[in-house]
This record gives structure tokens, C-alpha cells and sequence, in this order.
């Protein structure tokens, strides 16, 4: 059963140079038809694995901090009738540092929002204007003192291994953003995916991306400061105090199932994975057709699920329990992770076996696209 509730919400203010949501620019939306149809998508998928109460409901997707507060506020009310609020539900909700969407966060607030994750994404103006973002780095520092000010808990993200960027500049900016007082971060390297503005200036020669070890340089940096300072890794690139760990995220990393709505929304259910038609109009018409905006419910084979699992599981500094994943998904130890190539990657440091909990070392946390396709099993890694 499903005690996670992703609702996505498509629209964006503008362009940016590194996503696929860009056709999903609009000027206005009619907020009394997108109302109704998220609620008719949200009664679907509880008539479907309704039963246990919520854990968790984030708001995601292009700038749902756009959303009026009121159909934020009527999805929640709707959600908990419909599954039922366990106690100290975490109920997070993406936002884009700008001021006029901080201006919004007392109502958000009001309406059951009690945790927020803003896209600051750097503190410095001109990575900013690299990023493609429409703050700066000021609006961005008063977005989170209000967000600080209004929510329970806080989250932010920064982008780094930029072009260019060396170990000092990084140190500078790490230590200025953990002395911010936030209870979890969320660091990423910079990406270069297929078909952005990005991809195209690489491709021209507008910047070359930064290299393979510098980049490696800069996440043990990362790793040693964040711990220093309380927030150690939970995942590869999300650091927490104790307790403060994105619990909706979590539902991911352990392979949980969770309700997906919304357009281009995904969610997992009874060993279905289900898909959301992705272009808004699209989603509309599907609704208003069949009462939802499915556009796929694919069966899930035992040996994808496990091979989802581990993907997702590795990824956390707590691993994967094998023992947990053989019972759900009626496979050997053996049939889950290469047992041979187990005990090499423990010999040289890259991994570690406690009992029937398995997972990556900090020294292999760099090197985990590598390490992934050689520990888990070759039969589930063609699953």
C-alpha cells in the first residue's frame, strides 16, 4: 500500500537551460479545471491503494510554489479524507527562491505545508546567471530567511562542480551555506543531459564540463564538510542531521510504494509502475475522459523490481537489508547482488557486508555508477 503521495504540478515561470518542462511555460492557468481534475487523479489512486494513512505528501515538478494556496489547501483536505494523516505527516513542497513565491509561503504554511525545499541552487550571482535562474543570489538568502521564519523544516539545494570551479571557491560557498542553519541540504553535481542548452553549448564549445577527478575532488570535499558540521550523507547527494532526512524521499530510496498525479507524474503500486500523461492538455483530456490521467500501468517483473531496489537501495549510506529484498521478491542472495565481486569490493574499500545488510563505502560513493552494474547480479542488471 502506498504511504507516499506525490502530486506534480507542471508549470514553470520560465526557461531554464537544464530541464525537459520547458513547453510547460504557461502565462495563466485556469485553476478551478486544474483543481478539479488533480482531485478526480487523486480519488483514482486512493480508490486503488487506499488503506494505510500518509506518511508523506510532496509537491513537485515545475514551480509548485506557484499554486494558490487554496487548491493546496483543498488537495490536502481531500487526501486526508481520502487515506487518512499519520501523526507528524512530513508535507513538503518545492519553490524557487524568488520573491514573489516567498510571499506566498505563510499561506502555503496555513494550508498544511510544513516543510519546503528551495532551489537556491548556488550563492553566488554569476553561477546564477550560468544556471539560467531568475533570482540572485540576495533574493534567494531573503526567500530562505522567510522560508526559515514560516516552515517547520527547511531544505535547500546547491549546484556545484561547475565549469571551472576549484576546491577554495566550493569550501567558501559549502561553509557559507551550512552556516545557514538549514537541517538538510541537498548537493548535486552539475549534469549535462541530452537535448538542453546545456548539452548544446558543450557540444559548440560554450564551456567544457568539469573533469572526471576535480569533480571527485569536490564531493569528498563535500562529504568531510557536511559531516564536520552534523549533516552527514544519507543518500549520495542529501545530508541531514538525525531526523531531519526527507522522509518522502526515503519512500524512493527503499523502493516503497507511493501515488503518483498530476501530469508526467510516476508512482509505484502492487508491482505496477504507472505514468501520467506528461503534457498538461494531454492529462486534461485524459480526465476528463476516464476519470484519471493514466496513460500506462506496465507490470513489473520480480527480477526489475529487485534490480530497482538495489539501484535505488545503494544509493543510501544504511544500503539495502538482502535478506528483506530476497522475501519480498522471492530471490536467492545470490540472484541479487554477484557474491564474488561482493567480496572484492569489500577487500579494496569500496563496499561493506554486515550480516545480510549490504553497501557502498564513502570511498565508493564517488564511483558508484561504476561499482552498481559490477555488484548487482548481471541477471538483474539486464532485467
Amino acid at each position: 500500500m502506498a504511504r507516499a503521495l506525490y502530486i506534480h504540478w507542471p508549470f514553470c515561470l520560465a526557461k531554464c537551460p537544464y530541464c525537459d518542462f520547458n513547453s510547460h511555460v504557461r502565462e495563466s492557468v485556469d485553476t478551478a479545471a486544474w483543481q478539479a481534475a488533480l482531485l478526480a487523479d487523486l480519488r483514482h489512486e486512493a480508490h486503488l491503494v487506499g488503506g494505510e494513512a500518509l506518511e508523506s505528501i510532496f509537491f513537485g515538478g515545475g514551480t509548485p510554489s506557484l499554486m494558490p494556496p487554496s487548491l493546496v489547501d483543498a488537495l490536502l483536505a481531500e487526501a486526508e479524507k481520502l487515506w487518512g494523516f499519520t501523526p507528524g505527516i512530513e508535507i513538503t513542497l518545492e519553490a524557487n527562491p524568488s520573491s514573489v513565491e516567498a510571499a506566498k509561503f505563510a499561506d502555503l504554511a496555513a494550508a498544511g505545508v510544513n516543510r519546503t525545499s528551495l532551489g537556491l541552487q548556488s550563492l553566488d550571482d554569476k553561477a546564477l546567471r550560468f544556471l539560467g535562474r531568475l533570482h540572485n543570489a540576495a533574493e534567494g538568502l531573503a526567500a530562505l530567511e522567510t522560508a526559515q521564519r514560516v516552515f517547520g523544516r527547511v531544505s535547500f539545494d546547491l549546484i556545484y562542480a561547475r565549469p571551472g570551479q576549484g576546491a577554495a571557491a566550493w569550501d567558501a560557498e559549502l561553509s557559507r551555506a551550512l552556516a545557514l542553519g538549514t537541517g538538510h541540504l541537498s548537493l548535486y553535481q552539475l549534469t549535462i543531459e541530452p537535448g538542453t542548452r546545456f548539452a548544446t553549448d558543450v557540444r559548440l564549445g560554450g564551456f567544457a564540463p568539469l573533469d572526471d577527478d576535480a569533480a571527485a575532488d569536490l564531493f569528498t570535499l563535500t562529504r568531510e564538510r557536511t559531516a564536520a558540521a552534523g549533516l552527514p550523507a544519507y543518500e549520495i547527494s542529501n545530508h541531514a542531521r538525525p531526523g531531519e532526512e526527507s522522509r518522502h524521499n526515503l519512500a524512493y530510496w527503499r523502493y516503497r510504494d507511493y501515488a503518483g498525479i498530476g501530469p508526467g507524474a510516476h508512482g509505484r503500486r502492487g508491482g505496477l509502475a504507472t505514468m501520467r500523461h506528461k503534457k498538461p492538455e494531454n492529462w486534461l483530456s485524459a480526465v476528463a475522459r476516464n476519470g484519471h490521467g493514466l496513460q500506462e500501468e506496465r507490470a513489473l517483473g520480480m527480477a526489475e523490481q529487485a534490480s530497482e531496489a538495489l539501484l535505488m537501495g545503494f544509493r543510501l549510506a544504511e544500503g539495502v537489508d538482502l535478506d528483506n529484498l530476497g522475501s519480498r521478491f522471492a530471490l536467492p542472495r545470490e540472484a541479487l547482488v554477484d557474491p564474488r565481486e561482493l567480496d572484492h569490493l569489500v577487500a579494496i574499500g569500496m563496499a561493506w557486508h554486515d550480516g545480510g545488510r549490504v553497501g557502498v563505502t564513502e570511498a565508493g560513493m564517488p564511483l558508484l555508477d561504476a561499482i552498481l552494474p559490477r555488484l548487482v547480479a548481471d541477471e538483474l542488471v539486464q532485467a
